[in-house]
C-alpha cells in the first residue's frame, strides 16, 4: 500500500495500481482490480518482456519501490 493521509492505492506484487480511491479514502474507486479483474480497471507500468519483480519500502519513509529485472539479452 501506498498513501498519503488522504488516499491510498494498494500496489499488486506486479507492480500494477489494483485499488485506488481519489481523492479520499471515502470517495468512489479508479481502480478495483480487487474486486473485478475484468471490469474493474488498473493502472500498470512494466517491461513488455517476461520479468520477476520485487518490491521494498525504502528506509523510514512510505515510498514503495518496485525492481523488476527481465532475463532478455543485454
Amino acid at each position: 500500500m501506498i498513501g498519503n493521509g488522504h488516499t491510498v492505492a494498494l500496489v499488486s506484487s506486479s507492480g500494477s495500481i489494483d485499488w485506488l480511491c481519489f481523492h479520499r479514502f471515502d470517495s468512489p474507486s479508479l481502480f478495483a482490480r480487487i474486486l473485478d479483474p475484468d471490469r474493474g480497471g488498473y493502472w500498470s507500468i512494466q517491461p513488455e518482456e517476461p520479468f520477476e519483480s520485487s518490491r521494498r519500502y525504502r528506509e523510514a519513509t512510505n515510498i514503495l519501490e518496485t525492481t523488476f529485472e527481465c532475463k532478455g539479452e543485454p
